[in-house]
Parts: structure tokens; C-alpha cells; sequence
């Protein structure tokens, strides 16, 4: 059985809106032509052009957004900009992409969404990747970008710090070593699918293998392996799961329900409350991996950042 069943019915219930037609397609065209060809031992040059690819169907940033990339502290990061951006407070992105593929630069169209739903600056972290660039090099380029970010005289209470997927899980690895180093936390997080546990010992990994039309195992275990280098993957800061998040600010995670990753979001959310965080999990069923970048295409992505713009807000 999955863990924290009951709380994954109430998570799931709260979220039930109906599964557009749209949904479905991309379920079947991500089966095809993500999952599909991401089967077979992986390699990370296939790997990184199959990611390429994959993020050339996002469209740019609306024409009213202001985009300039920025030295953030010896960090490559893109600042997006809105009409609706409030001084003085900001979104802190850091991306997916398995800690050895991506860019903030794939994320423009999501990115301009993000500030106008929780009208804010947003900064996307550019982090080193692996295997070039193992652990722990992702934290230490969010923990460089965020002090950037304080020392730009950003009060932390006006910060949201937000990520997905290997993103995610960075978002709370890197507040985890804030805390441990005695540094001013953001007011609140936000986790899209985050990838808490490198160990991969979550029992969705074998219960949603087949339902999961975007990630497979084997792929997900060839970036933990990457990025660690040997690395204990159980080390809280590769993997907030097995950290202490007792002192966390409030928490937003979103996470669908055919995940092969489903687990690290739902035992994320049972620790964090175990430990007196507040935190605000919801289950969306049937929608993959990340669906929230999807919003030019989705209504269900749309809805998503609705509710992440509200939750900021408050």
C-alpha cells in the first residue's frame, strides 16, 4: 500500500475537478514521446537532447514580460518581471530536469504565469549540473543565489521559494541548510513533484510504474546516481526526506496522483507535519509528472497555478 493512504483519498478528494480531454492527450503523447524514449540504459547526452526536445513545446514568455538574466552572487539567474510584480517581493525558482539536464530557460511561459498569479519578481536559479557538476553543487548555487537575494536588501518574509521535481526537493534541501546555518528562511515554499528521496524506497516507484505515462525508473535512478557520485543518498541535503524539517515555513505541494514519485511528496508532507510544519498537500488525479508547465495547453495547469498564486497570497 502506498504511504499515508488515507491522507492521499482526503488529498485526492479535495482536488477532483474532472480530467480534461486535453489531460488525456498528453498523457498519451508523453507515453510516447518522453517515457518512450527514455527506456533502455540511459546516457546523459541522449538524455539531455531527449529533455531539449522535449521543452521546445513550450511557447516564450507573454509579450508584456520583462526578462533579464542576472550575476546572481557568481550564479547565472533570468529575472521575469510582470505588470502586476509587487516591489520588493519574489518568487525564488529553482528548476527540474533531474539535476543533470535542463534550464531556467525552458520555463519563460511558466515563469510569466507565476508572477502574475502571485504578483511577484521571480529570479530562476540556473544551478550546475551533473555529472559534471555533482553534489552537493545544486544547494551551494541556491544557497549563493538566495543570500544574493538578502543581501539585494530583499526581506525574507516577502520571499517565496519554489521549485519542481529535482527542483523541489532542492527547495528543501537548501531550506534545511539555510536553517542549519542560521539563515533567514523565505516566508513560505511551494514543491511541484519534488524528488525528495534519491534512495528511491517510496512504493509508488513499483505501484505507478505503468501509470505514470512521463518517468520511468530506471531514468530517475541514472540521475540520482549521477548527481550523488557516491554521495550517501540519504544525506538530508541530497534528500530533504530523511532530514529533520522541524522550523520549516508554510508549504504548498502539488503533486499527481500516477506518479512514480507520489511517495516523496506524501511522506514529505507526513514528516514536515509530524514535525509541526504547516503544509498543504494536494493529490491531483491522472495528471503527470509536472502538469503545471502546461498551461498553455491545460485547463487543469491553469487551475494549479490559480490555487499557487492564492496560497502565496495569503
Amino acid at each position: 500500500m502506498l504511504a499515508g493512504g488515507a491522507a492521499i483519498a482526503s488529498a485526492i478528494a479535495a482536488n477532483v475537478h474532472g480530467v480534461s480531454a486535453q489531460s488525456e492527450i498528453l498523457r498519451l503523447a508523453m507515453r510516447w514521446f518522453v517515457k518512450g524514449k527514455s527506456l533502455g540504459m540511459p546516457d546523459i547526452v541522449p538524455v539531455r537532447k531527449n529533455f531539449e526536445s522535449f521543452t521546445r513545446i513550450f511557447p516564450r514568455e507573454a509579450s508584456d514580460t520583462k526578462t533579464d538574466w542576472i550575476n546572481a552572487g557568481g550564479v547565472a539567474a533570468l529575472r521575469v518581471t510582470r505588470p502586476e510584480s509587487r516591489d520588493q517581493h519574489h518568487v525564488f525558482y529553482l528548476h527540474g530536469g533531474g539535476y543533470i539536464a535542463g534550464s531556467v530557460s525552458h520555463y519563460r511561459d511558466f515563469l510569466w504565469r507565476i508572477a502574475t498569479a502571485t504578483r511577484s519578481h521571480v529570479l530562476g536559479v540556473d544551478y550546475r549540473l551533473a555529472p559534471e557538476h555533482p553534489f552537493p553543487a545544486a544547494v551551494d548555487d541556491a544557497i549563493t543565489a538566495y543570500r544574493w537575494l538578502l543581501a539585494d536588501d530583499t526581506d525574507p518574509r516577502h520571499i517565496v521559494m519554489m521549485g519542481d521535481s529535482a527542483g523541489g526537493g532542492l527547495v528543501l534541501a537548501a531550506m534545511l541548510r539555510l536553517r542549519d546555518e542560521g539563515i533567514a528562511l523565505p516566508a513560505a515554499a511551494v514543491m511541484l513533484s519534488p524528488w525528495t528521496d534519491l534512495a528511491m524506497s517510496g512504493e509508488s516507484f513499483k505501484f505507478n510504474a505503468h501509470s505514470d505515462p512521463m518517468l520511468n525508473a530506471e531514468l530517475v535512478r541514472y540521475a540520482a546516481e549521477s548527481y550523488l557520485a557516491g554521495a550517501d543518498p540519504r544525506n538530508p541535503y541530497a534528500s530533504p526526506l530523511y532530514g529533520d524539517p522541524t522550523g520549516l515555513p508554510r508549504s504548498l505541494i502539488q503533486v499527481g496522483s500516477d506518479e512514480i514519485q507520489l511517495d516523496d511528496s506524501v511522506r514529505m508532507a507526513d514528516k514536515m507535519r509530524a514535525a509541526g510544519c504547516r503544509v498543504d498537500l494536494q493529490i491531483w488525479p491522472r495528471m503527470p509528472h509536472v502538469w503545471q508547465l502546461f498551461a498553455s495547453y491545460l485547463p487543469e495547469s491553469k487551475r494549479a497555478i490559480e490555487q499557487i498564486g492564492a496560497f502565496v497570497q495569503r
